[in-house]
């Protein structure tokens, strides 16, 4: 049985250290995952657009080769919260908190 590359074990407080509270740094890294997903997203939404075909004829609908090798790599690409998660460790997420949530923090 092969094990998935994509499940990485996470020292919880590696995580934290940063921000000082775990659930912030998750708050923090799925954010940015969603940031990666969206532009991910519209990049390979514009690739694919090349190829739409103006004729809704379903006899002139054909398997486009690039088309496939375009949607695969994509597939095969990190997912955007393991590259958020080692954006976040290395230092290279900036994120502050607004002024409301930091008086509460304090109190």
């Amino acid at each position: 049985m092969a094990s998935n590359q994509s499940i990485i074990t996470r020292n919880g407080a590696q995580l934290a250290a940063p921000t000082g509270n775990i659930y912030e740094s998750v708050s923090i890294i799925s954010k940015r995952a969603r940031q990666i997903s969206v532009k991910n997203k519209e990049e390979l939404s514009n690739k694919l657009s090349e190829f739409v075909s103006a004729v809704d004829n379903l006899e002139e609908v054909f398997e486009n080769r690039e088309q496939i090798e375009i949607s695969k790599f994509y597939e095969r690409m990190p997912k955007p919260t393991s590259i958020a998660t080692d954006e976040f460790l290395e230092g290279k997420v900036y994120w502050r908190m607004n002024e409301e949530a930091e008086a509460e923090a304090t109190k």
